[in-house]
């Protein structure tokens, strides 16, 4: 069984490589052109550009191992079928269970090298770009910042702090630091506009080019329709609960955080009674997501035993990449249904992977059962 193996993984092998640089370059492609219209637009250089598409290269790579996965499966068995060499291959005793775990095995290999980029080089290359982005003086178009709430930095009197970063700065600073302090009764007592902050290893922020307003009690006499006084200082050490890699989180989207940076911010979130439905359905799809390279496995499998001495090699590829897209697609749709219906987010995360393991299962037993 060692030839065996040895011949089906190196015929699968070179298959999905190739798929996956095929694809890998036309994705760089697309990027590099589109960096190159807004490097011209934007003023910064081809060379810059092209750093940028390198970077989102590890991203494009994550997400395209799985369907990689499966068109290279699906081509190198519908050329062992169309040949016949699988056939004798299970005439020489490769039996139905030693084919299932064979390429179960080889989907669990490609399932961790997804976990190893989605959760290793695509958040290191993601942050890279990001910080290039900071030095360019370019940002995603649309991005807000992120508000962070939280109950155990306030001061006497005060419960809740709200927290607002524009964006994630070089250096590790964050820019554009706004700061509501609300009391018992949730109203505003204090606010503090800071122009950068840096935060220390124990969650101590300090504030630089800040303007600090303060609001008196209500209680407090002859200051109805006064001025509210506004001290301007150079920096300002605000001790904090948030630490700096939970303000990252946040400020990362979410389809792009590593499962860590979802477990931590949706953890957050839960201590502070915050809405954590979307980043929980998020956190459990990026955890259950390299698990899709076994289901591309074998959804591949049952075209090994599809026979055909001539042709239909293009038309089996063609349908494993429409079972492909399909998947990709009910993955997604899965995962804003679970958002807007509020289903359990594992279930959310796990119904598509289920199901189609489920269906591919099911053809490949009929199949070995009655062809």
């Amino acid at each position: 069984m060692r030839t065996v193996r040895r011949l089906l993984y190196r015929d699968i092998l070179g298959a999905v490589a190739y798929v996956t640089l095929a694809f890998l370059a036309l994705f760089f492609f697309i990027d590099f052109v589109t960096e190159v219209g807004r490097a011209a637009r934007r003023g910064y250089t081809t060379w810059e550009a092209l750093q940028l598409s390198v970077l989102a290269t590890p991203g494009n790579l994550y997400e395209l191992l799985p369907i990689a996965l499966l068109i290279g499966m699906v081509f190198s068995l519908a050329r062992l079928a169309q040949t016949s060499q699988f056939t004798v291959l299970r005439t020489a005793g490769l039996g139905p269970a030693r084919t299932l775990g064979m390429l179960a095995t080889l989907g669990l290999g490609f399932a961790l090298l997804t976990f190893v980029v989605g959760d290793h080089l695509a958040p290191l290359a993601d942050q890279r770009a990001q910080r290039l982005q900071a030095q360019l003086g370019i940002f995603a178009p649309g991005t807000t910042g992120a508000w962070l709430r939280d109950r155990s930095t306030a001061d006497a009197g005060a419960q809740v702090v709200s927290l607002h970063v524009a964006r994630a700065g070089t250096g590790g600073r964050f820019d554009g630091v706004r700061v509501f302090v609300f009391d018992e009764r949730r109203q505003l007592v204090e606010r503090l506009d800071a122009q950068y902050a840096t935060v220390d290893a124990d969650a101590v922020w300090t504030l630089v080019g800040v303007e600090r307003s303060r609001w008196p009690p209500p209680e407090a006499a002859g200051l109805d329709g006064a001025p509210v006084p506004v001290e301007r200082l150079a920096t300002l050490r605000w001790p904090s609960g948030l630490p700096a890699a939970l303000v990252t989180a946040a400020l990362t989207p979410a389809a792009t955080m590593s499962t860590l940076e979802l477990w931590r911010y949706m953890r957050h979130l839960e201590a502070q009674r915050q809405d954590a439905q979307r980043y929980q359905v998020q956190f459990w799809r990026r955890a259950l997501y390299p698990l899709a390279c076994v289901v591309m496995a074998m959804l591949a499998l049952p075209f090994a035993y599809l026979h055909a001495r001539a042709g239909g090699v293009s038309a089996r590829v063609f349908g494993g990449v429409m079972l492909g897209a399909v998947f990709m697609l009910f993955n997604s749709l899965a995962a804003h249904l679970g958002v807007l219906r509020d289903w359990t987010p594992w279930v959310a995360a796990a119904l598509p992977g289920a199901l189609f393991l489920t269906l591919s299962l099911a053809a490949f037993l009929w199949l070995v059962r009655y062809r």
